[in-house]
């Protein structure tokens, strides 16, 4: 491996950095979008159960915010409805979009960012081309002679750079849009998920008007 760094000279190493930087946002976001810390299949069955007959207490409420970010909307809405017991439905449902969105934005951390990646390194591929292209160039001596030497590093420079820019994009690419795709479908159950609670919470609400 450190002769393939070394054949491939410095501009291998922007590369190098996309790569641990891409490799750690991977890790990360397997881990932080797993569906037991998202979206627990039945924690709004679970919800709707408990508060059935009567709103949770505010330190049950305060345990299901930490549960996962699908507690937290759901939390979200039932502190709305604690704190105010006469709420209308529009209310409601706001407080759930605002909640939602702000759990959208969090799953979507560090996304960009990868995104970036798997677009910037097939250009930081061709820069180390380009580089090699010049060390070719600048191999051939004026008389039309050429520095075998220099020509060989040239070509490795250009090829290795090339192929390396690619070996990041690629996966890169796969992996931003595979947790894209898993960030919609949350978004997807979360908004589902309001929609099931809104109308179990307006029967409190309406309980307090009476």
């Amino acid at each position: 491996m450190l002769s393939i760094i070394q054949a491939a000279g410095w501009p291998i190493w922007p590369l190098i950095l996309c790569s641990i930087v891409a490799l750690a946002l991977v890790i990360e976001r397997a881990v932080r979008l797993r569906p037991s810390m998202v979206a627990p299949p039945h924690l709004v069955d679970e919800v709707i159960s408990v508060t059935r007959s009567n709103l949770p207490a505010v330190d049950v409420v305060a345990k299901l915010a930490t549960n996962s970010v699908l507690g937290e909307v759901l939390a979200a809405g039932l502190r709305s409805v604690i704190a105010e017991p006469r709420l209308s439905e529009t209310a409601l449902r706001q407080a759930f979009e605002n909640a939602g969105r702000q759990a959208v934005h969090d799953l979507e951390r560090y996304l960009n960012t990868l995104g970036t990646i798997a677009a910037a390194a097939p250009l930081l591929g061709l820069f180390g081309t380009v580089v090699g292209m010049i060390e070719i160039f600048g191999s051939q001596a004026p008389a039309g002679a050429s520095n075998p030497q220099l020509l060989a590093h040239g070509i490795s420079v250009a090829l290795y750079n090339t192929a390396f820019g690619l070996m990041i994009a690629i996966p890169s690419l796969m992996l931003y849009r595979y947790f894209r795709g898993r960030v919609d479908e949350y978004q997807l159950a979360m908004e589902l998920a309001a929609e099931r609670m809104v109308p179990h919470l307006l029967r409190f609400t309406m309980r307090a008007a009476a």
